[in-house]
């Protein structure tokens, strides 16, 4: 296990997805990889996660999905490289997400080029 909780979180889950594994329990959480799995859960990758607080995991139903990584280095970019980055990790124009922290939380590329506003990129799936 390294130290990036979300890259060890979407490492599990895309291996999980190989392993043609329905479910996968990840033992450690945080709150930037609870937003990224709403993320996931809206736009269809996962179908449900439960969180269990006492034992701090979170249980994760694998939907339609492909491919899930974070990115490394965690690159900033302004709403004119969005696109950019998008071409670089997502195979198609209308498949898949890039997940982008901004000042109004983690958006999908979509919804931050509708905002206007760039941030700092933190995963992609598709």
């Amino acid at each position: 296990m390294s130290q990036d909780i979300v890259a060890d979180a979407l490492n599990m889950i895309r291996n999980a997805k190989k392993a043609r594994k329905e479910t996968v329990k990840i033992n450690r959480i945080s709150n930037v990889l609870i937003e990224i799995l709403k993320i996931m859960k809206q736009k269809g990758a996962i179908k449900k996660y439960k969180i269990n607080a006492k034992e701090k995991s979170v249980e994760v139903t694998i939907g339609e999905m492909t491919e899930c990584r974070a990115i490394k280095p965690r690159f900033t970019v302004n709403k004119d490289q969005i696109e950019k980055y998008r071409r670089r990790y997502l195979p198609a124009r209308n498949l898949g997400t890039v997940i982008i922290s901004t000042n109004k939380g983690l958006l999908s590329h979509e919804e931050a080029q509708e905002e206007k506003i760039g941030g700092c990129l933190i995963a992609y799936f598709y």
